[in-house]
């Protein structure tokens, strides 16, 4: 049975497992705001599917930090994981991620340690780098507008590390703060990344890495590579360990989930025209009048992504394991309705099982 150390801690791994090498299941959610619903049911449908998640097995349940985009309902996530933390019991639950750019260092550790004191031993920090929105918005975020050009993220990274650890650079003038609650009430962290400079950081200090595959697949490989080559051990782990995360959407049959999957391509499409708004139907989305290079963008989008009948995404996701080496496998859907997104996991989790060795 797989182990994973944490700060003199190992935590056994029961979860749902996939593949050969039996990688854990882990999911993350957008809380995805349909077409004709609100965020507020959004929200609701996010912690109904973390119950479901739990008892299928799922490893760990993380919600993602956005902003200014009405198909995403998830813009504040300690707020949201408590609420999940509290509907559920064993899943650990945590942030994919956290963008710490967009807040001091102090507000996200107290935040974070109040979540672990709560739910000790089941919260996960996972922080990215990037803004999480677009330029506008990260400056209404940040209230400074030099903070926009300015690459402090090193320094914020430490700064969160020494309210949890009491560690700090001799005279540094935070070591006089008492963080309420952080001490002793660390998270697991991770680092997050969609390019190389994460992958590094998070080898440099020791920590887990999560890569988001899902929507910058090219740079899963040589980020993976550069974390392995870059990784030293520490207090949080002994050797490397990382994730990714992979698009899916698993329906009854190949067909089913291609037209399930019709509404979230339009959306992104959109997102990324400057059009962004609630996850469309998939009717509306098979109707839409693309152009040609609006297919050929969500055609390549589409071949990354792990779509069709439950032998169809096995097959796939055992391929990307395999190729990745990566420990444990997170898996992001997004459907138009609720009830197919909740169907998707489950067929997935019974696919998981069905191979698993006996």
């Amino acid at each position: 049975m797989r182990s994973f150390a944490r700060l003199g801690q190992v935590v056994e791994d029961t979860a749902l497992t996939f593949g050969p090498r039996a990688v854990p299941l882990s999911v993350l959610d957008l809380a995805p705001v349909p077409d004709g619903g609100t965020a507020a049911q959004a929200l609701r449908d996010t912690i109904d599917l973390a119950r479901h998640a739990e008892r299928l097995g799922y490893r760990r349940f993380w919600v993602a930090e956005h902003h200014n985009m009405p198909g995403i309902a998830s813009s504040a996530p300690p707020v949201l994981i408590g609420h999940i933390a509290d509907a559920t019991t064993t899943m650990r639950v945590g942030s994919g991620g956290v963008m710490l750019p967009n807040h001091v260092s102090l507000v996200v550790a107290e935040q974070f340690g109040m979540l672990e004191a709560l739910h000790p031993g089941r919260i996960d920090l996972g922080i990215g780098r990037a803004p999480g929105t677009d330029q506008v918005t990260a400056a209404a975020l940040r209230r400074s507008p030099e903070s926009l050009s300015a690459d402090d993220f090193p320094d914020q990274l430490m700064d969160l590390l020494g309210f949890f650890t009491g560690r700090w650079p001799e005279n540094h003038p935070f070591a006089r703060i008492t963080a309420v609650l952080c001490r002793g009430n660390l998270p697991a962290m991770w680092l997050l990344g969609s390019s190389g400079y994460s992958a590094q950081v998070a080898g440099a200090l020791g920590l887990p890495f999560a890569f988001a595959h899902h929507f910058m697949p090219q740079n899963t490989l040589p980020a993976l590579d550069l974390y392995r080559e870059s990784f030293r051990p520490s207090a949080a782990l002994e050797q490397p360990y990382s994730m990714i995360a992979a698009g899916v959407i698993c329906a009854g049959t190949d067909e089913h989930a291609k037209f399930l999957a019709g509404a979230s391509a339009l959306s992104f499409l959109k997102l990324r025209t400057g059009r962004p708004g609630k996850v469309p139907t998939p009717d509306e989305a098979a109707a839409y009048p693309y152009s040609d290079l609006e297919k050929a963008f969500i055609e390549d989008r589409q071949s990354t992504q792990h779509i069709g009948a439950p032998d169809t995404v096995s097959e796939g996701l055992t391929h990307l394991v395999k190729q990745a080496g990566v420990d444990e496998l997170m898996i992001t859907t997004q459907t138009h309705d609720p009830a197919d997104r909740l169907r998707s996991f489950e067929l997935l989790a019974a696919a998981a099982r069905a191979q698993s060795p006996s």
